[in-house]
């Protein structure tokens, strides 16, 4: 690791901040997304929450996971922070089994963002529908949750393809201060 100069720090502040800024971007357009057209589309919020805690830490991954659940819930009319406790639990769960465990590969984004979408359906088909005891309440699960679920899935691609690329010029590379250098020696 190199020794980091002060004219890198202000470069890694500016990258930082321009990075955020684009990661909220795109979860504003996400949203705008969701709340447009018909009701079988992809719940993009989930996908955009992993792949940017994939890269950050707890708090960063929790707070974005908590934006992108209450974006979910005021798109959806669900009862305001459902989706949030569920996606901030998840988010923090993602970025602690990339800091620990995992590589950041596109299969194991891939898998997480299938459980995560598949786990956030199922639990809102049992609580919203299911609970209920609606005549033919299982048709709303083969008709709406699971091919929701698919378009989900899938489109991890794009936005794990959009995020990476964001990460490839603006993620900050390891470097170590003159201080944390001093230290080590």
């Amino acid at each position: 690791m190199r020794i980091k100069t002060p004219k890198e720090k202000r470069t890694l502040i500016y990258k930082t901040i321009i990075r955020w800024i684009l990661y909220y971007i795109l979860i504003f357009f996400s949203f705008v997304l969701m709340t447009s057209g018909t009701m079988l589309k992809p719940v993009l919020m989930i996908p955009i929450a992993l792949c940017i805690a994939v890269n950050n830490n707890q708090i960063g991954s929790a707070l974005t996971g908590a934006a992108c659940g209450f974006l979910i819930d005021i798109s959806c009319g669900k009862l305001l922070g459902y989706n949030a406790v569920i996606l901030t639990f998840f988010c923090i769960l993602v970025s602690l089994l990339f800091e620990l465990y995992l590589r950041n590969r596109f299969i194991n984004i891939l898998i997480a963002s299938a459980a995560v979408s598949f786990i956030q359906g199922w639990l809102d088909y049992k609580f919203y529908y299911e609970i209920w005891n609606y005549d033919n309440v299982e048709r709303i699960f083969s008709t709406v949750t699971i091919p929701v679920w698919i378009l989900t899935v899938i489109s991890t691609v794009f936005v794990y393809l959009i995020i990476r690329l964001i990460n490839h010029f603006l993620l900050p590379k390891e470097h170590l201060t003159l201080e944390e250098a001093i230290k080590t020696n």
